[in-house]
This record gives structure tokens, C-alpha cells and sequence, in this order.
């Protein structure tokens, strides 16, 4: 085979540092465009972004040229200085992330999933919603390592 494609979608998962509650309602859409910005510039296609109050999900492609902890980390380092310059000097991510398969299937029901973050989280806390995304996936995993 002379060509090397792929096509894999994942569901990027982080929250901000502590789960400090940084991410503005009136911010949300320029910070959406600069995260699609970012992964276009890395060749990701996004599917969707949605974020509540202290984290973020992104469900997006992985380009066959890059690691999932490289995108995620170029998101999260671009994102950073994206929010200082917006004012939110003591803005941070927390150290590690989820990442998760997705299949092609699935899209819509992780895409609608994304789009109703508020919702979800008038009855759950990002802690347990991401503890479930872990038992979902069957992730393995110490509690006392998992945030920061």
C-alpha cells in the first residue's frame, strides 16, 4: 500500500485546574472557534466542542501524524494563553485528560452528549460524569491520581 490513511475519532476530555469554574458563558463561543481554529491548524476536522463552567469536551479526529497526547497538549497549551489574554490571568488546565474511541456510528450521540453539557451538569458534577466516561470505556484507574 504506497498510501497511509486512517480515519479515528476520539472524545477529548480535561477540566481546568482544581475544576476551578473559569469558563465564562459569555466566552464559550470565541473560545470554541479558537479550539476548532487550533485542530484545524493540526489537521484534526472537529466534530463538536462544548464546555461547561470547568471543563472542556472535544469530539474530533486524530491525525494519522500526531499522538493524542500531542494534540491534546498543543490544545491545551494554545488554550492557556488564549484565556490569559482574554483576562483570566490565573487560568490553567489540569495535568492529564481522558481520551476516548469513538466510533463512526456514535458521533451523533456523543455529538448531541457534548451539546447538552449545561443540562447534564444540573444533575452531575464533572467528577462523576467523568468517573462514568471511565467505567464506560473500562479505564482503569487510581482515584487518587486522577485529579489535580
Amino acid at each position: 500500500m504506497s498510501q497511509s490513511l486512517s480515519k479515528i475519532y476520539v472524545h477529548c476530555v480535561f477540566s481546568t485546574k482544581n475544576r476551578e469554574p473559569l469558563i465564562k458563558d459569555s466566552m464559550r463561543n470565541d473560545f470554541y472557534a479558537y479550539v476548532v481554529g487550533t485542530l484545524s491548524n493540526l489537521h484534526s476536522y472537529v466534530i463538536e466542542v462544548g464546555a461547561h463552567q470547568d471543563h472542556i469536551h472535544i469530539l474530533c479526529t486524530l491525525p494519522r501524524t500526531i499522538s493524542t497526547a500531542d494534540l491534546i497538549s498543543k490544545v491545551k497549551t494554545s488554550s492557556s494563553k488564549w484565556f490569559k489574554k482574554q483576562g483570566v490571568a490565573n487560568f490553567a488546565w489540569q495535568n492529564g485528560y481522558g481520551s476516548f474511541s469513538v466510533s463512526a456510528s456514535k458521533l451523533s450521540v456523543v455529538k448531541k452528549y457534548i451539546l447538552n453539557q449545561d443540562e447534564h451538569h444540573n444533575k452531575t458534577t464533572f467528577k462523576d460524569e467523568y468517573r462514568r466516561f471511565l467505567e464506560e470505556y473500562q479505564v482503569e484507574y487510581d482515584e487518587k491520581y486522577v485529579w489535580d
